[in-house]
């Protein structure tokens, strides 16, 4: 039986139960506890503005804060009863400070609805959420800078459209990578500002008819800053949206990795093999090896790409102010922190123990691939790029002609295709050679690589100041 609507926080009007249906379809409960220690610490921050309003006394709000100690206590040891009645942590949090300390519990929600209570709730568990997920990805960075400056003589193919484009070093790879996740990092630090920003004292919509000092508030949380209207304030989930959007984008980088690392580890590549932790057998061919830890993350992707556009969804349509429609938004925001602090560990620790193989992966390099290289040959005899582009790709087709490599290709033979071509063009078919050329800021040469490695390096040290 549903409990009657004089028990519930705004039941005074309500005749009669709530349907049982209703009542489970509308409580958000079974996934909003997880806020508690965000709700528990708001109560406690503006329970000592009501004191400085004269609206609790200094007794009222000590025994508040107890309460609200001992509801912290049981919450954090994981004792604290959630009974048919609570709707949402607000309600199952006021309704023991009711137990446990009487009368004054009601005193607490002086001017304070739920709709500014649970938005200060969600900034305050972004908040903290944020921070652990930046640290998840600070250390992948790590992880990918340190093993690329370890690993930066090894050479292999580097592939656009799938295709075998030119040699390039394996660390250049990995800090391409670690580029993208340092984006994610600084992206996440610009959301914060927008996200640390106090709410309460906002009320439902018209703000709070009581001297609350905002201020105070904004001091006991910590926030950076205070809402300028209250109605914007209760009614907007922004925060929520751009928090839901980062993640995809975040985890599109995952995926991309996770990707090359599953065609880098199949047996037609053979370039890397995970380790034994991070990947599962089958159950029927006991051969197999699967990469399930990175297929993970490819699938974890698309499940945050859905609930970004399904919140997206949810808000295009609403009128002013708080709608119930907004209730959606925490069940999103949870389940893409979840997604996202497990593939963020699972790709530092699969970046952390995979196995390369590097003569596979030098072997792979194959002539056709310094085709480019010829064509620059050329260009540092005087030839326009774009007429040299041509003849390199006459070379290439002389070579498929012939069935033979391009580096087998005779002086005689490229001499057909221009007359610049003279034997120092054997120069032209070294792998380490080639790779070295790219010295500019942002190549593959050992030196740039090196250079991208100290910058990630002072990058991430920056990070932790």
């Amino acid at each position: 039986m549903a409990n009657s609507e004089g028990s519930k926080l705004w039941g005074g009007r309500f005749v009669g139960n709530t349907d049982p249906v209703m009542e489970r379809f509308n409580a958000s409960i079974a996934y909003d506890q997880r806020m508690w220690s965000a709700d528990v610490r708001g109560s406690k921050a503006y329970v000592k503005a009501l004191q400085k309003a004269d609206l609790v006394s200094t007794e009222e709000m000590n025994s508040i804060l107890h309460g609200m100690e001992q509801i912290s206590e049981e919450w954090a040891k994981g004792v604290f009863e959630v009974k048919s009645g609570d709707e949402d942590i607000h309600t199952a949090n006021e309704r023991r400070l009711r137990e446990l300390i009487g009368e004054p519990a009601g005193k607490l929600h002086t001017g304070r609805s739920r709709n500014d209570q649970v938005v200060t709730d969600m900034r305050l568990w972004l908040r903290d959420s944020m921070a652990t997920l930046k640290e998840d990805a600070l250390q992948l960075v790590a992880t990918m800078v340190e093993r690329a400056a370890v690993e930066i003589d090894v050479l292999f193919p580097g592939y656009t459209h799938m295709q075998r484009a030119q040699p390039i070093r394996w660390s250049h790879w990995i800090l391409s990578h670690a580029v993208a996740v340092s984006r994610d990092v600084e992206r996440l630090q610009e959301i914060r500002t927008r996200v640390n920003v106090l709410p309460l004292g906002s009320g439902a919509i018209a703000g709070t008819p009581f001297n609350i000092d905002r201020e105070l508030l904004r001091r006991e949380l910590e926030f950076d800053d205070i809402s300028i209207n209250s109605m914007d304030a209760t009614g907007q989930r922004d925060c929520v949206a751009e928090f839901l959007f980062w993640a995809s984008l975040c985890l599109s980088h995952l995926s991309k990795l996770a990707e090359d690392l599953l065609l880098y580890s199949t047996k037609e590549f053979s370039f890397v093999s995970l380790s034994d932790a991070y990947s599962t057998g089958s159950s029927l061919m006991p051969q197999k090896k699967n990469a399930d830890s990175l297929e993970l993350i490819r699938s974890k992707a698309g499940r945050v790409f859905g609930r970004c556009a399904g919140f997206m969804m949810t808000i295009k349509g609403l009128p002013s102010a708080y709608n119930k429609d907004l209730q959606e938004d925490k069940e999103a925001m949870f389940d893409c922190f979840d997604s996202l602090h497990g593939a963020l560990q699972v790709s530092t620790g699969v970046m952390s123990t995979l196995q390369i193989k590097r003569p596979v992966m030098e072997a792979a390099l194959s002539p056709d691939m310094l085709a480019t290289d010829l064509a620059y040959y050329l260009v540092r005899k005087g030839v326009p790029f774009r007429e040299a582009h041509g003849l390199s790709g006459k070379a290439v087709s002389l070579a498929e002609s012939k069935n033979i490599p391009l580096n087998q290709l005779t002086v005689e033979d490229l001499a057909t295709i221009s007359p610049l071509f003279h034997r120092d063009v054997a120069s032209v078919w070294d792998y380490t050679s080639s790779v070295e050329q790219y010295s500019a800021p942002g190549g593959t040469a050992k030196s740039s690589v090196t250079a991208q490695v100290q910058h990630l390096r002072k990058w991430l040290q920056a990070q932790t100041q």
